[in-house]
């Protein structure tokens, strides 16, 4: 194990196991998803070197917590069309209902840029290196799916 130090593993999961917890719950809608979600991505921290600032750290998360989670919906997208059950929890109230609900009729790459923006405080500039796209694209990207977000609540 490459990285594996408790204090640092600690401080990690101190710090970012909720944002990552929030991340996966925004695509999988399931509180059980999520949570194992959130256990991958750390499991995940454990066999990496360490980084050399919290920034990076966060960043890293953010990325690989997006990843695990869109392959989970692809996963449940499969079992679905193979006749499993996939059941999400009632759990918002209605306002929150209606956000998720907009939210979730937007593609994963929107979906993404609309947390990382309004969620987590990042500029374009900083969306961009996170997922890789210049600053350019990723203002005209959250500019788009601010508009669809605009046109699904109107």
């Amino acid at each position: 194990m490459n990285g594996f130090d408790d204090g640092y593993i600690r401080a990690a999961l101190d710090n970012f196991s909720d944002m990552v917890y929030r991340i996966a719950f925004s695509y999988t809608k399931n509180i059980q998803d999520a949570e194992d979600i959130t256990q991958e991505v750390f499991l995940s921290l454990i066999n990496r070197d360490k980084f050399d600032d919290g920034e990076h750290l966060k960043a890293w998360l953010i990325r690989v917590t997006i990843n695990k989670s869109i392959n989970h919906y692809r996963k449940a997208k499969r079992r679905r069309r193979n006749g499993g059950d996939f059941i999400f929890p009632d759990c918002f109230n209605d306002t929150d209902f209606e956000i998720s609900e907009a939210l979730e009729s937007l593609p994963n790459r929107d979906r993404s840029i609309i947390y990382l923006h309004y969620y987590e405080g990042y500029t374009a500039k900083e969306i961009g290196e996170i997922l890789k796209m210049t600053e350019k694209a990723a203002a005209k990207r959250l500019s788009r799916a601010r508009d669809k977000l605009k046109k699904y609540l109107t």
